[in-house]
């Protein structure tokens, strides 16, 4: 029998994302499982040229962060599910993974941007990186608006 009492769901507040705290919540309730949210607050100066040279104060972030966490999952969406959300500074793959292994993760439900050769080349996939690298099983859901039509 499967047991899962803890579900990691990191989220970017993308689309996709919000397809993967759908699944995790759903998940959740199911099981019985708490549901940890978890947003990584990556190096600002790597996004420098694309703000235009301006670099976001580290408090700016980390109010933004939790705000964000905040509001991701309405209280009615809850309903019944201990949800413990936090953030953290760093690269991506690597904190979600070590997160997953210091709490004792079950499960990790995130979403994947579906994007081309080219960029997944250039930018590579934290999903992909998480799902070579957890300690758990990792589930990646893509949002419909993604999805190719036949």
């Amino acid at each position: 029998m499967i047991q899962v009492d803890t579900i990691l769901c990191p989220t970017d507040f993308s689309e996709p994302s919000r397809a993967a705290t759908e699944y995790a919540l759903e998940l959740a309730r199911r099981f019985d499982a708490r549901l940890q949210l978890l947003f990584v607050v990556e190096n600002p100066v790597l996004y420098s040229p694309a703000l235009g040279g301006y670099v976001p104060k580290a408090e700016d972030l980390e109010r933004f962060a939790q705000t964000a966490l905040d509001n991701w999952v309405l209280p009615d969406d809850a309903a019944g599910i201990e949800i413990e959300r936090r953030w953290v500074h760093g690269h991506p793959y690597a904190q979600i993974v070590g997160e997953a292994r210091e709490h004792d993760v079950d499960l990790i439900v995130m979403g994947t941007h579906g994007r081309g050769f080219l960029p997944h080349l250039l930018l590579g996939s934290v999903a992909e990186r998480v799902v070579r690298y957890a300690p758990c099983p990792v589930l990646t859901v893509r949002s419909k608006e993604l999805s190719v039509e036949s």
